[in-house]
């Protein structure tokens, strides 16, 4: 992957404000595939000191986004469905969105989320639409 190509995917998507105000950066993107991280921060944890479930889900979500959009065709999220695996052994979440299905108008993603240590956090999938 060009240096380049990722660079303007991350300008285009700096304007994701709640997502990159919060933390989250793109690291990496193939066609339908993005992985996007989260270093940990005090402001993401909840009253019992783990991550929390906002943050994850909002990872994951801008996963999705940058996974389904960056090459220019809008998707958006019609249903997601978030599964909380684990509590986030580490200082960083790690989410990759993988495209399981893209028909004309809909499509279907899978995000799993992770983090550094390799500890299942979350599984989150989405169903999409897509306007052409």
């Amino acid at each position: 992957m060009k240096m380049e190509l990722i660079d303007q995917v991350r300008e285009r998507f700096r304007h994701d404000r709640f997502a990159t105000e919060n933390g989250a950066v793109i690291d990496e993107i193939s066609d339908g595939y993005a992985k996007c991280s989260l270093d940990l921060q005090q402001l993401h944890m909840n009253a019992t000191g783990t991550v929390m479930g906002g943050a994850i889900f909002t990872l994951a979500d801008f996963a999705f986004a940058v996974a389904s959009n960056w090459q220019g065709t809008i998707h958006v999220s019609r249903t997601s469905q978030v599964t909380y695996l684990g509590v986030a052994k580490g200082r960083r979440l790690i989410a990759e969105a993988h495209k399981v299905k893209e028909g004309f108008n809909t499509c279907y993603y899978l995000v799993e989320v992770n983090d550094e240590l390799g500890t299942q956090v979350a599984q989150v999938t989405v169903d999409g639409f897509i306007k052409r």
